[in-house]
């Protein structure tokens, strides 16, 4: 085992920084070899089967393309749950389980009505039905292919959520789809603008979904504004609306909000104290 670990930092230490090669060992040899890591030094001389042996190599040479370890994994973890992902749908970050953090304290014990618009792998509606037991949710989302992987989440983790396919950017389409009068909606929508594809990284770029992830350079506010326009006809007096937002984008986005009639809008900052999260009252 011992030499299975080295040959896999030696392989990735001039690709990725050591925190994260630290990081990919650690995955690895729990997914594949189903050791913990507290276990290691117990294990450092046993012999691994030619069959672990194999698979951690095919996993190497894909981690040497900067293909994310969750895609070939095929799972990543968000908020203490597992989900599946593939390339039709975002990785789930550690900035996102902050948003569903918020609803959850918010709404907790509450009978309440939820909409997550653009749903991607159900990380999102699946938490929050599964912390908020009182509360039904709805997820919607423009792809077939991230609804089919969000259905196969709820199922994983054993939770009920309606999911329904249409398009926040079609109006009429939309308002037809969610006949609901909601009590919330959450959303993590496409909001990186096309000039800032050359500061990412490519593990970003060339694997997961542009649908989900890019706006025009000018008018990064199209998801936003959508959203609001939906809430302000669907989201019932006080209704709560929360947004995983661009972090320059940040008073757009509450200034957006203000003149739309949203009331109680909060900036909210992330664990690295950049603005992440809006909040505001219909």
């Amino acid at each position: 085992m011992t030499e299975t670990i080295t040959y896999i930092k030696d392989s990735l230490r001039d690709l990725y920084p050591p925190s994260e090669v630290s990081s990919l060992v650690r995955l690895i040899m729990e997914r594949v070899c189903n050791i913990q890591p507290h276990h290691f030094l117990f294990c450092k001389d046993k012999e691994l089967p030619e069959s672990e042996k194999k698979r951690i190599h095919e996993i190497v040479e894909r981690l040497k393309q900067m293909e994310p370890i969750q895609y070939i994994l095929g799972t990543a973890d968000f908020y203490s749950l597992q989900f599946e992902v593939n390339p039709s749908v975002l990785i789930p970050r550690p900035e996102t389980e902050e948003l569903a953090e918020q609803v959850i304290l918010d709404n907790a014990d509450k009978k309440i009505k939820i909409l997550d618009i653009g749903t991607g792998s159900g990380c999102i509606a699946v938490t929050l039905r599964k912390h908020l037991k009182k509360a039904s949710v709805i997820a919607m989302d423009i792809s077939a292919e991230a609804l089919e992987t969000a259905r196969r989440n709820a199922k994983r983790n054993n939770t009920t959520v309606t999911f329904i396919q249409t398009d926040i950017l079609d109006p009429e389409k939309a308002e037809m789809d969610i006949p609901f009068i909601l009590d919330v909606i959450v959303s993590n929508p496409p909001y990186i603008k096309e000039e800032e594809k050359k500061d990412m990284e490519r593990n970003v770029l060339d694997y997961e979904p542009h649908l989900a992830l890019f706006v025009p350079d000018n008018d990064p506010l199209l998801y936003y504004w959508h959203i609001a326009h939906f809430g302000k006809k669907k989201l019932r007096r006080n209704g709560r609306l929360y947004l995983e937002i661009n972090a320059a984008c940040g008073s757009m986005v509450v200034e957006m909000l203000e003149e739309e009639g949203y009331k109680n809008i909060e900036l909210i900052q992330d664990l690295s104290g950049r603005n992440r999260i809006v909040k505001a009252r219909k």
